[in-house]
């Protein structure tokens, strides 16, 4: 290969910043995973500040509020339980149909048909561990049909190592400190968690904390640390590490 033919540094440069710093004010992915331990239930909050966020967007200026379909393995069911609707968020307690599967071949089945339902809001999937149907292909299928029938699918995938797959934005989440509140420092604050984006397409990795008080999505970006001389955003690959 002629040395005329290698990128420079400022194309490398250039490259690296080509995609935008994600924010919740983005265009949210139709198809979402996000990983986490089973142990913490950080997942499942930083699932549901996401796609409140993300139905908030979509859904400004509607008057219908349309249902959202929550598919469960029952490994899943085993590791978390059940959604309980009094515990979960107003605006999608009363809004829930959830199914029961068996397997996770049988919940990959429910949320693909559940994909091509043009009048559900989203759909919920919980996935227990790297089952071997939850290969790219099956990731893969998901992602064309939340597309093609343009309903947002979000997948909390518990105690999962961090597989191949297609979904849009990947997340790694785990609970945070909350800020204690103004008027009562002793009380609970609002829900935290530390999300790393390690895969998303037109985002940049990064790292956030994300903060839901109920009526809108807060982020604050964790700087990445100094690298010196470094190319910067060199950690800004399109395809994981993990």
């Amino acid at each position: 290969m002629e040395l005329a033919s290698l990128p420079r540094a400022a194309e490398l440069v250039h490259a690296g910043t080509r995609n935008p710093r994600w924010h919740p004010g983005a265009a949210p992915a139709l198809h979402s995973e996000i990983f986490a331990a089973s142990s913490d239930g950080g997942g499942m909050g930083a699932l549901l500040a996401l796609a409140g966020a993300a139905l908030r967007q979509r859904e400004r200026g509607r008057v219908e509020e349309r249902a959202l379909l929550w598919v469960q393995d029952k490994a899943a069911i085993r590791l978390s339980g059940r959604p309980y609707p009094p515990g979960l968020p107003q605006a999608l307690r009363h809004r829930v149909i959830h199914v029961a599967a068996d397997s996770a071949k049988d919940a990959l089945f429910a949320l693909e048909e559940g994909l091509r339902c043009r009048d559900l809001a989203c759909v919920i999937g919980e996935i227990a561990g790297n089952p071997k149907e939850m290969s790219f292909t099956a990731s893969r299928r998901l992602t064309l049909a939340a597309e093609r029938h343009d309903v947002p699918l979000f997948v909390l995938r518990h105690d999962a190592r961090l597989d191949l797959g297609s979904a849009r934005m990947r997340w790694q989440v785990r609970s945070a400190p909350s800020v204690p509140p103004l008027w009562d420092r002793g009380a609970p604050g609002h829900p935290s968690w530390h999300a790393e984006l390690f895969r998303a397409r037109g985002h940049a990795p990064g790292e956030w904390t994300l903060r839901d008080d109920g009526h809108a999505l807060g982020a604050e970006r964790i700087a990445a640390p100094d690298h010196g001389d470094l190319v910067p955003d060199a950690d800004a690959r399109s395809l994981e590490t993990g």
